[in-house]
This record gives C-alpha cells, structure tokens and sequence, in this order.
C-alpha cells in the first residue's frame, strides 16, 4: 500500500500489523490508529481505531474488496482528522 500524500506531508505512514488484516497509521512516530479490514455481507469495510483508548472513528461503509476498504478507511480517517 502507497502512503497517500495527506499523510506523507504530515510526516506519517502505514506499517504493517501482526496480520493481512491489519494497518497502523503512524503520526509522530508513533502508531496513533489502527485500521483493520473486514469481511461485510460478501464485501469488506474498515475499522478505524485511535490505538491510545480503542475510539473506534470509521462511519461502517461497505467496500467491494480488500484494497478498495482500506484505500477507503484512510480516506474516512482523513476526513475526521479534518486533514
């Protein structure tokens, strides 16, 4: 996955979780949220957590593929960051 350009200019970026499922999004050197892609109705969505206290911030969208929800939930976190 590409870092998007929000994040980059920020000085952020995406590491790999513990599983195919899962991405941190790391702000400051630190991994502040956690995105973890999952199976929806024959789909996918996204969970967007803050790492510190568990706030989950996705919206519940639906995707069409794995690739498409987390392109998705980086943009859902964009939007609520206000970036």
């Amino acid at each position: 996955m590409t870092v998007p350009d929000w994040l980059k200019i920020r000085d952020g970026g995406l590491v790999k979780g513990l599983n195919d499922r899962t991405w941190l999004v790391e702000t400051g050197g630190a991994p502040n949220y956690r995105i973890e892609v999952l199976p929806a109705k024959g789909q996918f969505t996204c969970a967007i957590l803050q790492t510190n206290n568990g706030k989950r911030l996705d919206e519940g969208k639906v995707y069409p593929s794995k690739d498409a929800a987390l392109a998705g939930g980086l943009e859902e976190l964009r939007a609520k960051l206000g970036w």
